[in-house]
């Protein structure tokens, strides 16, 4: 099986742990053919104790702390250099040999972070974990004492700079315990955990459901032969584990242990391939992060049938969240998004992702749409405050796992001020008569008066990113850093007058006071001015170092307040720092209820958005119920309708679609749709498929009615692709995709399939059609939607009565075609390739041969007919016989209509007709 595996590097030499202060560093020792060895450059202790920490990562590339820099070497570097395009160098020998080594700026480590992450790398971040000043205490040769603080991998990202603010990042885990399979996701930049048990046919559908951005499975899971194609798919966040990492006993123990509780049952009754996924990826994250644990939410159970099941296929044929090209744009949850916040944004893709199926809590959802669209002015309102709520969830995680700084106390502080306000903007509207949801929501926002207040209190105007950089605590919130602050700022004052006097003093008016982190404070003169510096025994300056263009000196005065600033900055820090701690541990103490205030605030913003594109898009309120009709009037297109709109093209055309529970031809389940390419059939089907989704997650739909009997799952097959990864042509691909669509489809699934068999030979390909028509009618019994261009499949509708036929109209004139897109009972006549053929461009003499050959197709013996025609071949003999005469043209015809005319039988208005046809001739052969 070719899976890929995280980065495995592989290391010469020797592995050493790191040197004690006194330990004599030893020799790498290179070995000769003849089996001796010569002693080589001994290596330094910063290489020994880089090896040492490299070893208990080898499978991540790591980044060394060195100063400003992160630092790569050996094999990293070259992976590193070449995935970054930054600069290879080197860096000392090991082993005779030149140390490869490239480096980036801590300051913007992210940037490069984010590229090694999305190239499928996992990176190792290895800090200094003491100053340098204290390290030298122990030895002039000592190294600074690192350790690895996380290990960042595409599923555990925190950081708002490599995340999509829109988007959830989910770590998934799959295992399988006995015979069935358990599926665990968390969003470790939330903390939004959820299990399901899933079912072996099931698991591509539950994958393509989350979208993992990791997929952490056992070793032995890739061994099944029935995983192959499946795994293959996710081939690219896949990180094998060893199978002792999912055992099912330990993974319910980690989970007590996370959660404090004595057992998981008030949680959900969980299956034992759920609990070992769940603990697999506690285990994960406690191993990459670690030992610091983002705030988990205890997990939710998916339960059986609780979800539209929506296949991986299906996903992508109707896009779903993307086009067919990636893009996000011209989805159709690009379309519909209307939310103002990121929290929003990730909560209705889910909703898009996993449509319900319990018809009370679609209702409830659509109670709650309908609330805010006959309520604009609280609607409003309500969009204002939560487009400046700030990302309180990812504020709330990164916190936990000490990677937060004042800006997300800051943001935490602004999403709940804007909570207060939303609940009393609620509070105020609940006598119009709260629907249940939003009744729930305002709940969830909660009471944080007192916290919002210490934060307001607390917090700077201006915060720094980090908490390290200071200057984030607001004057007057403690006295005894509002003393260190003074103290601290009065000696750089009396720095500044310090500069003025010796200015006085010198007559030298450049003379500065300056600092850097070698020498401290100085002060410094040109070259010129230095001679007018008095020095000797009586005098304050003493020199310190002379520059090609300056010379510094000191002074015991100097020195004095240099050391009084430093321990007044640093006192200050200290100080603000155990402040920033006590912020951060209150604001821990509430994370539960925080949690659910950032849950009832992205509610609040899906619901309004959705009441937003309701209004916006004229959208109705469907009906969900537990019926197995389908029922839509005036059905539109949202995206296709969309994109008209903007290009400013014609508006779109609604179509019925009646799709009763009877087997009676006037109710039919399924509908045989014939009709010519760009008529719209795939359009059609495709609408129908996303106002059943739309219904489901609890929007409105386009239509003028739709009454919509609950699906369970729904399946696409529609457009043409191959895989030739796989070695699978697209009619392979097709007759894989139309498997599934057979082998699971239920009596409240609902199909759309477009072109079966248009891939093979024509008779194998009606034969297939037939044959699947068939099948979904006597064996599925689901609802579908069948296109096609065999003709010969509407003999079906005599003998299966719950099968119709149905056409998009067309109008000819004058030899031309108009496509209405309007859908009508009946069957297609004929195709119109030809024409499309020539709307595309073909050359006049192809599309005129080609209208010859069908005439005689359709009029003599077809083996005849062909090899009359293969001994013609016009094409190669006189092109020009293809084009009629000038002159001759519609000539005969014309005269053969007069010649039929007779005049004194004609009305006035067939007379009038005639002469519009016969002009109408004369002007086409012109």
């Amino acid at each position: 099986m070719l899976l890929a595996a995280p980065l495995r590097v592989v290391w010469s030499g020797v592995m050493v742990a790191e040197p004690a202060a006194n330990d004599v560093v030893p020799l790498a020792v290179a070995k000769s053919a003849d089996g001796g060895g010569a002693p080589m450059t001994p290596m330094t202790p910063m290489m020994v104790q880089f090896l040492a920490i490299k070893k208990d990562h080898p499978d991540s590339i790591l980044f060394y702390r060195m100063g400003d820099f992160y630092e790569m070497f050996f094999d990293d570097a070259v992976t590193a250099a070449a995935a970054l395009d930054i600069a290879l160098t080197k860096r000392g020998k090991h082993l005779g040999e030149d140390i490869p080594m490239c480096g980036v700026p801590v300051h913007s480590y992210e940037t490069y972070l984010h590229r090694l992450i999305t190239k499928g790398l996992r990176v190792a971040i290895c800090e200094q974990m003491e100053d340098p000043a204290a390290a030298k205490k122990r030895g002039a040769k000592s190294v600074v004492a690192r350790g690895v603080v996380r290990v960042v991998t595409p599923g555990t990202l925190t950081e708002d700079a490599l995340l999509d603010a829109r988007r959830n990042n989910f770590l998934a885990a799959l295992v399988r315990v006995g015979t069935s399979y358990g599926l665990a996701w968390l969003d470790v930049s939330t903390g939004g955990f959820w299990t399901e048990a899933v079912a072996d046919e099931d698991l591509g559908t539950a994958l393509a459901r989350v979208t993992p951005g990791e997929l952490l499975v056992s070793d032995r899971l890739l061994q099944l032969p029935q995983l192959f194609d499946l795994l293959a798919e996710w081939r690219d966040v896949l990180t094998p584990l060893p199978s002792a990492r999912f055992d099912s006993d330990n993974g319910r123990r980690r989970l007590e242990a996370l959660f404090e509780v004595g057992t998981l049952d008030g949680f959900g009754a969980f299956e034992r391939g759920e609990t070992a996924a769940a603990g697999a990826i506690v285990d994960y994250v406690e191993l990459t992060q670690k030992g610091k644990f983002p705030r988990i939410a205890p997990p939710e159970r998916l339960r059986p049938g609780g979800v539209l099941e929506i296949d991986g296929a299906t996903r992508r044929n109707l896009e779903l969240t993307a086009t067919l090209t990636g893009d996000r744009r011209g989805s159709l949850l690009g379309t519909i998004d209307r939310t103002v916040s990121g929290p929003g944004a990730r909560l209705l893709a889910v909703w898009l992702g996993a449509p319900l199926t319990d018809t009370a809590a679609i209702a409830d959802r659509h109670d709650a749409v309908q609330f805010m669209v006959d309520h604009e002015r609280l609607r409003a309102d309500l969009r204002d405050v939560l487009a400046s709520a700030p990302d309180m969830e990812r504020a709330l995680s990164r916190l936990t796992i000490d990677r937060g700084g004042p800006r997300d106390l800051a943001a935490i502080r602004d999403a709940l001020s804007g909570a207060r306000r939303i609940a009393a903007m609620i509070d105020g509207a609940a006598n119009l008569g709260l629907p249940n949801n939003l009744d729930t929501a305002k709940a969830g926002l909660g009471e944080h008066g007192s916290l919002i207040e210490r934060l307001e209190r607390a917090l700077a105007t201006d915060l720094p990113m980090l908490a390290r950089d200071g200057g984030f605590i607001a004057d007057g919130y403690f006295a005894a850093l509002d003393e260190a602050v003074a103290f601290r700022d009065q000696s750089r004052r009396v720095i500044a007058e310090l500069q003025a006097r010796y200015v006085d003093e010198t007559g030298i008016q450049t003379l500065k006071v300056r600092h850097n982190n070698v020498l401290g404070y100085f002060v410094e003169v040109s070259v010129r001015h230095a001679e007018k510096l008095p020095t000797g025994t009586d005098s304050p300056f003493i020199h310190r170092q002379t520059m090609a263009n300056a010379v510094r000196y000191t002074t015991v005065e100097l020195g004095d307040l240099e050391g009084k600033l430093a321990r007044a900055a640093e006192k200050a820090l200290a100080l603000e720092l155990e402040l920033f701690d006590d912020l951060v541990a209150e604001v821990l103490g509430r994370d539960e209820d925080l949690g659910r205030a950032a849950r009832a605030l992205a509610e609040i913003d899906v619901v309004s958005g959705l009441a937003t594109l309701a209004v916006d898009a004229r959208l109705i309120r469907p009906i969900v119920d537990d019926g197995d009709g389908f029922d839509v009037v005036g059905g539109r297109h949202l995206v296709v309708e969309a994109a008209l709109s903007s290009a400013g093209d014609a508006s779109f055309v609604a179509n019925d679609c009646c799709l009763g529970a009877g087997d009676e031809a006037e109710n039919a389940r399924i509908w045989l749709l014939t009709g010519p390419n760009m008529a719209g059939k795939s359009t059609f089907l495709r609408q129908n498929a996303l106002i059943i989704i739309l219904a489901q997650m609890g929007s409105f739909v386009p239509a003028v009615s739709a009454n919509i009997g609950i699906v369970d799952r729904l399946f696409s097959r529609v457009g043409a692709a191959d895989d030739l990864a796989r070695g699978r042509s697209t009619f392979m691909v097709e007759m894989v995709e139309t498997a599934a669509i057979l082998n699971r489809a239920g009596p409240r699934s609902f199909v759309i399939l477009d072109e079966i068999g248009r891939g093979t030979a024509t008779y194998d390909g009606l034969s297939i059609a037939w044959a699947v028509v068939e099948h979904l009618h006597e064996q599925n019994r689901c609802r579908a939607l069948f296109a096609t261009h065999y003709h010969e499949l509407n003999a079906l509708t005599a003998r299966l009565s719950g099968l119709g036929s149905y056409t998009m109209q067309v109008k000819e004139w004058q030899d031309d075609v108009v496509f209405l897109h309007t859908v009508a009972p009946g069957a297609a006549d004929r195709s119109y390739g030809i024409h499309v053929a020539r709307l595309a461009g073909l050359p006049a003499s192809a599309t005129t041969r080609a209208s010859e050959v069908l005439a005689q197709l359709e009029d003599g013996n077809e083996a005849d007919t062909l090899s009359r025609l293969a001994d013609e071949l016009p094409l190669f003999q006189h092109a020009a016989t293809l084009r009629p005469a000038p002159g001759a043209g519609n000539e005969p015809e014309i005269e053969r209509r007069l010649a039929e005319l007779r005049p004194d039988e004609l009305t006035p208005i067939d007379a009038l007709n005639e002469i519009y046809k016969l002009v109408g001739m004369v002007k086409k052969d012109k």
